[in-house]
């Protein structure tokens, strides 16, 4: 399993808090050139991660939010106003 694959099997937290520390540790420094383009590049892959799983959060909000608005307009009389509902 190459590192890509590892990286999108990682839930939001996790892949959050990876990056969180691997953030840290390339501020901290003390770290070999080679180690810090190694955390770089693994911190590119969490961040990616991080935004796949918000943007498919968003795009499940905006379905939901899309059918709450859908419902709503088929409960209107048409012009934007509550059907009479049987009253």
């Amino acid at each position: 399993m190459t590192s890509s694959n590892v990286s999108e099997a990682l839930g939001y937290e996790q892949a959050r808090d990876e990056l969180i520390d691997v953030v840290r540790r390339l501020e901290t420094g003390g770290t070999t050139l080679e180690e810090s383009l190694a955390l770089w590049e693994r911190g590119e892959e969490l961040a990616k991660v991080c935004r796949q799983w918000l943007e498919g959060a968003r795009k499940r909000l905006n379905a939901a939010l899309a059918e709450e608005r859908s419902d709503g307009e088929e409960e209107s009389d048409g012009e934007g106003r509550p059907g009479s509902g049987g009253e």
